[in-house]
Parts: C-alpha cells; structure tokens; sequence
C-alpha cells in the first residue's frame, strides 16, 4: 500500500466515524475466509459494517473523533464493526462470537462512551429501534382500547337490563 492508498483509507474511516453511532473492536484471528464473509453478511443485513483495518491507519483516522477513546484497543489482528443503529453491529458481533469463539469482542465505542466487552454484550441484548417503535405504538394503542371498552360498557349494560325487562314482561 503506498502513500495515496494509505490518505484514502484513514480519510474513508474518518468518514465513517463521524457518520457512524457505534465501533465495536473485535480480534479475528483464526477465522477463515468463508466465516469472515458470513459475518460480513450478517453484518449487511442487519445494517452494519465489518471490517479489517490496519491498526496505525484506524488510529490516525479515529483521531479528533468521538471515538478516539478505543484507540488502545487497537492491538493484534483486529476488525472494526459500526452502524448507525447502536444495537445493530453490537447484536449481530455478539451473537456471531457465541457461535465462533474465534472471534473475540474487546471493546467499543457508543458515541464518546468506551465500553469494554461486557458493554457491548449489554448493549447487544437491548431491543432495537425497531421494536422500541413497536412497543411504543402498542402503548400508546392500548389506552385507545380500553377507553373504547369502557365507553361501550354501559351501553351495553342498559341493552341487557332492557332485554331483561322484555323478557320479564313476556313471561308474565
């Protein structure tokens, strides 16, 4: 890689980290071509990126960033994760590594928050945007409900003691 190269991929990463929500590190030695390109899958699908950098470069771009915190974690054979979902590449690394223990979770970023291993798979078991949007039209839904159960309720109550009173009137 010569001068040029290496300009384009720091400024491509410094592009990256200030689009970006989260940067999960993870060391990767040992996985096979065929793993790294299932978990690049997994990580496209669910809206994230996974890549291998080298370390001096990673760190030139994450300089005057807000994730310029996991720079010491930048040691070894290591890859990047991030998506702008701050579930989404801390969810589908987490449940990659349980499955591959060849993959190891060192640590991240959300926003200017480092967060060690432990973070990250605390991080990874929250629901996603997508379902926080979902349970929150079910709970904005659900009073609508019952105040519509409620209002009927009483209407419904006088029909039966009307219908009582007719069928009391019949049989006498």
């Amino acid at each position: 890689m010569d001068r040029t190269e290496k300009r384009e991929v720091v400024a491509s990463l410094a592009a990256v980290f200030q689009e970006t929500s989260i940067v999960v590190v993870t060391r990767n030695a040992g996985l096979t071509v065929a793993e790294v390109s299932d978990l690049r899958a997994r990580m496209r699908d669910a809206g994230a990126t996974f890549r291998v950098a080298k370390n001096r470069l990673a760190s030139l771009a994450l300089q005057g960033t807000r994730f310029d915190g996991i720079a010491p974690m930048l040691t070894g054979p290591t890859a990047l994760a991030w998506s702008t979902d701050p579930v989404a590449a801390a969810r589908t690394v987490v449940t990659f590594a349980k499955a591959n223990e060849k993959l190891v979770i060192v640590g991240g970023a959300l926003g200017t928050q480092t967060l060690n291993a432990d973070g990250v798979k605390a991080l990874a078991e929250l629901p996603s945007l997508d379902e926080l949007r979902a349970r929150l039209i079910g709970m904005i839904k659900t009073p609508a409900t019952r105040i519509a159960s409620v209002l009927a309720a009483p209407a419904g109550q006088v029909a039966r003691v009307i219908g009582a009173y007719a069928r009391k009137d019949e049989a006498a």
